[in-house]
């Protein structure tokens, strides 16, 4: 379990496939004198095991599910990967209860500036939109963030100039894919009402 509150942001070293159906990505980070073999961290909002680490590299397997549902199959040297270690029971929660369990990508519409703010506007794929509300919480690429707006077929955060600074938000661009984990109150809240 994560909280969307984005520890470190490593770098792609590589990303090989290693058998037919799982792939090795090897990160860069902060965080690598940290971490042990068989942790849990968040990659863009997918949650990974540790599988290696050597000084400041960490590698992670990803099965062909992660690949096919996620946007880091895409990945390529040099690119930033948004991180956060697992939550301590003990912790505060500053951003929202994240599973780390990616629901879908999406693509990037529209980056504005708003003086030293951002606003990104992102799809909302149609079989995930009764998830999302105004003002609720959505994960993107592993951040906690409020929708700021909802419209039919999108919706926008606002991003302070911390985040944007701090993230692989500033990276983005329109057209580039992200992560998105919608609520989990709000999915079980359905299957309940389903039942």
């Amino acid at each position: 379990m994560f909280t969307g509150i984005v520890e470190a942001v490593g770098e792609v070293v590589s990303l090989s496939e290693i058998s037919k159906s799982t792939y090795r990505l090897e990160i860069r980070t902060s965080l690598a004198p940290e971490l042990k073999i068989g942790e849990s961290v968040s990659n863009n909002g997918c949650c990974l095991t540790v599988v290696s680490q050597k000084d400041e590299l960490v590698g992670f397997d990803m099965v062909a599910e992660t690949a096919s549902r996620t946007n880091l199959s895409a990945l390529k040297t040099g690119d930033l990967v948004n991180q956060e270690r697992s939550m301590l029971v003990s912790s505060r929660i500053d951003g929202h209860l994240v599973q780390g369990h990616v629901d879908s990508t999406a693509r990037i519409l529209q980056v504005d500036e708003k003086g030293e703010d951002r606003r990104i506007v992102i799809e909302l794929p149609k079989e995930f939109r009764q998830y999302v509300v105004f003002k609720g919480s959505i994960a993107v690429n592993g951040i906690s963030l409020t929708v700021a707006e909802l419209r039919d077929e999108s919706f926008v955060v606002a991003i302070i100039p911390h985040t944007w600074m701090i993230t692989n938000l500033h990276r983005l661009q329109a057209g580039d894919s992200v992560n998105l984990e919608f609520d989990l109150i709000a999915k079980y809240v359905e299957r309940m009402i389903h039942r």
